[in-house]
C-alpha cells in the first residue's frame, strides 16, 4: 500500500501536522508505531483522556502526525512500522528528580536495598567482607530501618564484632546519613569529643558516647576513606544508571547534584551512544559556572540548573522544622544553607537565567525558600523549583502556587515516610505533607520524581503511589490523608507535562502531538484503566527517545 494512504489518515486528523514528505523523501525514514492503545497524554475538557491507534515520526526524530483508528498495512519498503504488539504507549515518562551516578553505583557496588534488620544487615556485612584484606574499606548504600524488629538505625557496636580492623562505611538510603564502624570512626579522627561540623551531627547515646551514625555535614568527616573514582569507573556508573532507566521505561531524567566532572563525561558518552535518556542536569552548587555556561550540551542533554540543599532529610532528623521533632524534643533539624548564602544564590540565579533545584523537606525550609523568593521579587518566569517540598505549613501551600516555584515531589516518599512521619512529626504536621492533590488544586505545577537511588525509581511504583497513596502492600494507616491521592490523568501528567514544563521544555515533550520529540514510555497494560494495584505489575515494553527504540523487552 502507496505512503498516500498514511498521508490520508494523517491529514484527516484535526490537530494535523505540518505535511508529511513526499514518497521519495520518505522512504526508510518515516517510522510508524501502531497497533496498540496510544494515550497522547491530551484530554477533552472533561478530563477524559484521548488515545490514537498510530504516531508518525519523521527522519529528525519529532512527530509528524497522530493517526486515528484506520485498517491499513504498509509495505516495510515504504514505512518502518513498529508493531506494538497491542501494548499501551504513552508520553515518554521522565524522572524529575534522580541522582543518575548514584543510581548507578548502587547497581555497582554492596547494595543494602531490601535489607529488613539489623541482624541482616551485619550478615550481609560479614559474608561481604570475607577473604577481603583488613585494609580494604567496605562501602555500601541502601539501608533504611523503617520496619525493623529492631526499631532503630544500626550502630557501630553492631558492625564492630564482625568488621574487626577492616573499615565499613554503610549509607541510609537516603543519602543523608551513614553508620560507620569503630574501625573507620577511629581512621577518620571521629572520637566522642569531636564536636559537631555546621550542618552535620554525630549521633551520641544517652553517655555520650558517638554511636557510629553521622548525619548530613558529619558525613563528609570519613569520606577521606573512600578512594576517589576514577574516569573510567565515574562513566561505567553514569552509563549502567541510564542503561538501567531505560529498561524501566524512563526516557528522561532531571539528574541532580551534577558534578563538574560528570559534564563532560556525559557528553563523551552521549557522543558514543551509550547515555541512553534524555537528561536536564542540575549541578551541585561548586559546578555553578557550568549551568551559567552551559557547556557540554548535547542533543539530549541539557545543562541550565543548580541543585541547593536547604535542610537534611526527615527520617535521619535533618530536615528542618519549625517547631521540634515529635519524637526527639531536643532537635529540630539542620539547616544546610543560611539566609545570607540563599540570597546570593538567587541573585546569581537570575542575573545568569539558571534555573534553582531547592532541596527543601522540613516545613521551616520550605518557608525559608518562600520567604527569600518574595523578599527578592523573583517572578514566575524563572521556574525555580522546591526539590521535595514534603512538609509544608497549610498557610504556605497557597504561596507555592503563587510566586510560580515549581514543587519537585516524589510520590514513593509519601508511602515509605508514613511509615515514620507521624512519629517524627506528629498528626497535626502531617496535613501538610506530601500534599500532591492540594498543591495541584492550587494551581501548581508539580514534576513527578523518584529521588532514586533513595527509592528504586521505577516508574510504576512511582504512578501507583501517586494514585493509590498506599504501601506496595496496599496498606493505608492513620495519618496517610487519602484526600491528597490523585487521578490517573494527574499521575500521567506529573511524569510527562510536569517534567516537560520543569525543564522549559513543554513545546518539545510532554505529550504526543505534531511537532514534539517522539519519546515513547511503552507498557504491557493500561495503566489508566487497570485495578490499582495492579500497576505494580505492569512491564515496560519498549522505550523510544527521539523515534529511536533504545531499549525493548
Amino acid at each position: 500500500m502507496r505512503l498516500a494512504l498514511l498521508s490520508a489518515a494523517a491529514l484527516s486528523l484535526a490537530n494535523c501536522a505540518p505535511a508529511l514528505p513526499t514518497e521519495t523523501e520518505a522512504l526508510e525514514k518515516v517510522t510508524v508505531f501502531t497497533n496498540g492503545t496510544i494515550y497522547t497524554g491530551l484530554g477533552d475538557a472533561a478530563g477524559v483522556p484521548q488515545t490514537v491507534t498510530g504516531v508518525v515520526v519523521g527522519a529528525d526524530g519529532r512527530i509528524i502526525a497522530t493517526i486515528p483508528p484506520m485498517s491499513a498495512d504498509w509495505s516495510e519498503e515504504e514505512v518502518n512500522v513498529i508493531d506494538l504488539g497491542g501494548a499501551f504507549m504513552f508520553p515518554g515518562f521522565t524522572d524529575a528528580h534522580v541522582h543518575l551516578s548514584g543510581v548507578g553505583e548502587r547497581e555497582l557496588t554492596l547494595n543494602l536495598e531490601g535489607t529488613a534488620a539489623v541482624s541482616e544487615l551485619v550478615a550481609r556485612v560479614k559474608s561481604e567482607l570475607e577473604g577481603k584484606p583488613e585494609s580494604s574499606v567496605l562501602v555500601g548504600r541502601g539501608w533504611i530501618e523503617t520496619g525493623w524488629p529492631e526499631g532503630r538505625m544500626p550502630m557501630a557496636s553492631d558492625l564492630d564484632p564482625v568488621t574487626g580492623a577492616h573499615k565499613v562505611i554503610l549509607g541510609r538510603s537516603d543519602g543523608h546519613a551513614l553508620v560507620a564502624n569503630s574501625a573507620a570512626l577511629a581512621a577518620s579522627g571521629i572520637t566522642d569529643e569531636t564536636p559537631d561540623p555546621p550542618g552535620g551531627r554525630i549521633e551520641r547515646d544517652a553517655s555520650g558516647k558517638a554511636t557510629g551514625i553521622l548525619i548530613d555535614a558529619a558525613m563528609g568527616l570519613v569520606q577521606p576513606l573512600i578512594a576517589e573514582p576514577d574516569d573510567a569507573a565515574v562513566s561505567l556508573a553514569l552509563e549502567t544508571g541510564a542503561k538501567l532507566y531505560a529498561s524501566r521505561g524512563w526516557t528522561g531524567g532531571h539528574n541532580m547534584s551534577v558534578t563538574a566532572r560528570e559534564a563532560p563525561l556525559m557528553a563523551a558518552l552521549d557522543g558514543e551512544g551509550r547515555l541512553p535518556l534524555r537528561l536536564y542536569n542540575a549541578f551541585d552548587a561548586s559546578a555553578f559556572e557550568i549551568a551559567e555556561s552551559r557547556l557540554n550540551e548535547t542533543d539530549t542533554i541539557a545543562n541550565r540548573a543548580v541543585k541547593l540543599y536547604m535542610d537534611g532529610a526527615l527520617g535521619s532528623r535533618g530536615a528542618q522544622l519549625l517547631q521540634p521533632y515529635s519524637d526527639r524534643p531536643d532537635t529540630s533539624g539542620l539547616s544546610l544553607l543560611d539566609d545570607d548564602a540563599l540570597a546570593a544564590f538567587m541573585a546569581r540565579a537570575k542575573a545568569a537565567n539558571v534555573q534553582l533545584a531547592i532541596h527543601a523537606i522540613g516545613d521551616l525550609a520550605n518557608r525559608r525558600i518562600l520567604e527569600a523568593y518574595e523578599t527578592g521579587g523573583y517572578d514566575k518566569s524563572l521556574r525555580w523549583r522546591i526539590e521535595h517540598a514534603q512538609v509544608i505549613h497549610p498557610d504556605d501551600l497557597a504561596r507555592v502556587a503563587s510566586g510560580g516555584l515549581i514543587a519537585s515531589m516524589q510520590p514513593s516518599h509519601a508511602i515509605g515516610d508514613l511509615f515514620f512521619a507521624p512519629a517524627r512529626l506528629g498528626m497535626d504536621r502531617l496535613r501538610g505533607a506530601y500534599a500532591w492533590a492540594t498543591l495541584l488544586d492550587l494551581g501548581t505545577v508539580i514534576a513527578g520524581g523518584s529521588d532514586a537511588p533513595v527509592e528504586v525509581g521505577s516508574p510504576t511504583i512511582e504512578f501507583y503511589a501517586a494514585v493509590a497513596r498506599k504501601d506496595l502492600k496496599g496498606f493505608s494507616g492513620e495519618g496517610w490523608h487519602p484526600e491528597e491521592a490523585v487521578s490517573r490523568a494527574r499521575a500521567l501528567a506529573l511524569f510527562t507535562t510536569g517534567p516537560a514544563f520543569a525543564s522549559f521544555r513543554e513545546a518539545d515533550l510532554g505529550t504526543i502531538e505534531p511537532g514534539k520529540l517522539a519519546d515513547f514510555t511503552v507498557f504491557d497494560r493500561d495503566l489508566m484503566t487497570i485495578p490499582e494495584g495492579d500497576i505494580l505489575k505492569a512491564e515496560p515494553v519498549m522505550t523510544v527517545i527521539g523515534g529511536e527504540v533504545v531499549w525493548r523487552r
